[in-house]
Formats: C-alpha cells, structure tokens, sequence
C-alpha cells in the first residue's frame, strides 16, 4: 500500500508546486493580515469623535470608504487568484490519484492473470 502513495507522489509536478508555495504562503499571510477584525472597528473609530460624533468632514469619511472598498475589492482578487492556484494544484494531485488507480487497477489484473497461471501450471506439473 505504501508504494501506491509512492507511485501517485511521483506524478505530481513538485517543481511547480514548491516553486508556486511562497507566492501561495505570502498571499495567504498577506489576506489574514488584511482581513483583521481590528481593521474594520479601527476604521470606523478613526472616522467617530468623541460621543459618536463625527471627527472628519462628510467628505473625507466618504472619500476613506471609497478607499477602504477599492482595498476590499483589491482583497477579493487576490483571495480568487490565491483560490485559482489552489484549485489548479487539486486538480493535478487528483489527476495523478486517479491515474494511480487505474495503474493499481491494471496491476492488479496482471498479478491475478498471472497468479492463475501459475496456479495452472502447478496442478499441470502435479499431474505430470
């Protein structure tokens, strides 16, 4: 058993996996670092004085959430773009899984066809 997961090891492109694993960890830590829940109260203090009165002008409030949502936005793409990555990396280790079984399956054919000749040759020798 332990030479299948062996064998399906083998398929996966490790290159481009290690070579793909610190943009994929950098994008990870980078996206838990934006989407503190500090970020959203700190942002909403910074815009609020003193007895939830307004400490900045109208404008300027409006023109921080415009900021904050092109930031979220900014955030949401690189959580597709780091989800697409990992998505692709899936589907090439399940390729090599499935590509695994089918050798395991044809390997197991080959061992029982042989097993019956050899179990055929040996009641013909018997008798011999």
């Amino acid at each position: 058993m332990a030479a299948g997961w062996v064998a399906a090891l083998k398929l996966v492109p490790w290159g481009d996996v290690i070579e793909a694993t610190p943009q994929i960890l950098q994008a990870a830590k980078k996206l838990l670092g934006t989407t503190q829940k500090g970020n959203a109260e700190a942002a909403e203090s910074a815009l609020e004085g003193t007895g939830g009165e307004p400490a900045v002008p109208a404008a300027l409030q409006l023109q921080h959430l415009r900021d904050r949502i092109a930031r979220l936005e900014q955030e949401q793409q690189e959580s597709a773009r780091l989800i697409q990555s990992l998505a692709e990396q899936n589907t090439q280790v399940v390729q090599a899984v499935q590509r695994l079984r089918q050798h395991t399956l044809r390997l197991t054919v080959a061992v029982g066809t042989l097993a019956a000749g050899c179990a055929g040759l040996l009641v013909w020798g018997l008798r011999q």
